[in-house]
């Protein structure tokens, strides 16, 4: 069975400065190690000149494999931190790496681990955080006199339409959770005038930040 799991929204890349010096967060959407790694890679190559580019990632719905690297800056102060904020907001299948332009001030370890951790948070919180979860798509075909009362049924319970053909009668394709009752309540609502036929399953993502 398909899992609901949460990861970053899209991909992209936020800076902030803190005592001079820059920090670029890329955030990534990987399913493998392999990807990650060719990421953090992709990322080394581009920005070779900076002074580090540590990374972090979270592969799998299970969180199986964790990863992190300091890339040179003292041991546990910007790998680890990075990692303990994608746990910590539940994101998976998903690198991060912060690429560090140091300003000629140091940070020491405390002022590093807060630097990297808050480089991962502010490029969460502006590339933001969906919902990951398996919907199955059922189509509801209908009579043309029954569309106004449909729609507002699917808008007053917030369904998600994935598609609408008119053709002698209207079908609509909804996706729903596993054991929805939207073809009881429907079924009730037209008076029994409904054809049903389940479709298949898919991932659909909903923003939560």
């Amino acid at each position: 069975m398909l899992e609901t799991y949460r990861t970053i929204e899209k991909n992209g890349v936020v800076e902030i400065e803190i005592k001079k010096s820059r920090f670029l967060c890329f955030l990534q959407r990987v399913k493998t190690e392999e990807e990650a790694r060719e990421f953090i890679q992709t990322i080394k190559k581009e920005h070779w000149k900076a002074n580090h580019n540590c990374s972090a990632f979270i592969i799998g719905p299970d969180a199986m494999i964790l990863r992190s690297s300091d890339d040179g800056e003292p041991s546990g102060t910007a790998g680890v931190p990075m990692l303990e904020v994608l746990k910590q907001n539940k994101i998976v299948d998903v690198v991060a790496v912060v690429t560090r332009y140091f300003g000629g001030i140091k940070l020491g370890a405390g002022g590093l681990i807060r630097a990297y951790s808050t480089s991962v948070s502010e490029a969460l919180k502006e590339i933001g955080i969906v919902e990951v979860k398996p919907q199955q798509e059922i189509f509801v075909t209908i009579d043309y006199s029954a569309v106004d009362k449909l729609q507002h049924f699917i808008e007053g319970k917030g369904y998600s339409v994935k598609d609408t053909q008119f053709l002698s009668d209207v079908t609509f394709c909804i996706m729903i959770d596993e054991n929805d009752p939207l073809q009881e309540e429907v079924t009730e609502l037209l008076n029994g005038q409904v054809l049903f036929e389940l479709g298949e399953y898919s991932y659909t993502e909903t923003k939560i930040k």
